[in-house]
């Protein structure tokens, strides 16, 4: 493969290109600072212009209602993160959400909240280490182990249930998905602590140097001795893990576990890690990206109800953003390399 190549003569041509306006050394700062900021910045104009075609966009409300949204796909984004981030990929999410909010609902209503929802995040998380053993074990490709997976847990949803919504009425469960703490909603803090603990893991941790050693180089990870079907297999189990918290909220928000629940979500939460700077290549990204993607997300089909746009458009306008994204993805990585 060939030798990463500077950027340092892209960097002069706008450095003096905006020399004259800005000065030098300003120049340079704001050159260097535009791939960390790009994102937020286009999600700060994104959600101006919408402010100013709707006089309702910035209204409490709706910014609550707009994170609160946000909050599943973030949740189930921060996992993907971790499988992307090693080159995989975990189509599984939304099935495996389904899975785990049917048998909480199930199991609550005969044995309790607490044990409900215990059981229900260790079916999750055994569904994604099932993913990852498929990966590593039997070297199945990422893609179609976790499709494979997809059909799977549908299908045992779809059996489980009896193809029938399962309704949850304890408030000690509800409360994930309804509750408010100071007129704050639970998902909404949930999303912000699961973000914590996984920007923590991934940028403070051994776990999270390696995880992006893997996916930048797995050939040489391995050699220097780390121990890559273990992160890998690890990488899935959180995975399925955070798909069974957005389980937890979605279900608690309807009070119900349908079996219909997030169908389709994966475009969602792929879009939202992939528009967030997550590259599908591996070992370059972070959660701080996803939960910027989750919100522009969000924010997209937000405005488009309020614009009254037709709701069909809403698939289509996610469809490019992701194109777009990873468009962009692959310009930058064939600028590195001759």
């Amino acid at each position: 493969m060939a030798a990463p190549r500077s950027d340092t003569g892209a960097e002069e041509k706008v450095v003096r290109g905006l020399r004259g306006v800005l000065g030098a050394e300003l120049a340079r700062q704001v050159w260097r600072a535009a791939p960390q900021y790009g994102l937020l910045i286009g999600f700060v104009v994104l959600c101006a212009i919408l402010s100013a075609a709707s006089p309702y966009f910035l209204t409490t409300q709706n910014l609550l209602n707009v994170a609160l949204q946000a909050a599943v796909v973030a949740i189930m984004g921060f996992g993907l993160t971790f499988v992307i981030l090693t080159r995989g990929i975990d189509l599984s999410v939304g099935s495996v959400l389904a899975l785990s909010g049917a048998v909480m609902a199930t199991v609550t209503a005969g044995r309790g909240p607490l044990i409900g929802i215990l059981i229900g995040l260790l079916a999750a998380t055994l569904l994604g280490t099932v993913n990852g053993l498929f990966v590593t074990a039997a070297k199945v490709a990422p893609f179609i182990a976790t499709l494979a997976m997809l059909a799977i847990a549908r299908g045992l949803t779809y059996v489980y249930t009896q193809g029938a919504p399962v309704g949850v009425h304890a408030t000690a469960f509800t409360f994930w998905g309804q509750g408010t703490i100071a007129t704050v909603p639970v998902p909404v803090m949930v999303m912000l602590v699961i973000f914590i603990l996984s920007l923590s893991i991934l940028t403070q941790t051994r776990f999270g140097r390696y995880v992006y050693a893997i996916g930048s180089n797995p050939e040489v990870s391995r050699l220097s001795g780390i121990p890559i079907n273990r992160y890998v297999v690890a990488v899935y189990a959180i995975s399925g893990l955070l798909a069974g918290v957005g389980g937890l909220i979605l279900t608690g928000r309807l009070a119900s576990a349908d079996p219909n629940s997030a169908t389709g979500s994966e475009l969602d939460v792929i879009a939202a890690v992939v528009i967030g700077g997550t590259s599908l290549f591996g070992g370059r990204g972070g959660v701080f990206g996803t939960l910027v993607g989750a919100l522009i997300i969000s924010v997209v089909a937000n405005g488009l109800v309020l614009l009254n746009v037709n709701p069909f458009w809403t698939q289509a306008v996610k469809g490019a953003i992701i194109l777009m994204a990873v468009l962009a993805d692959s310009i930058k990585r064939k600028s590195w390399y001759e």
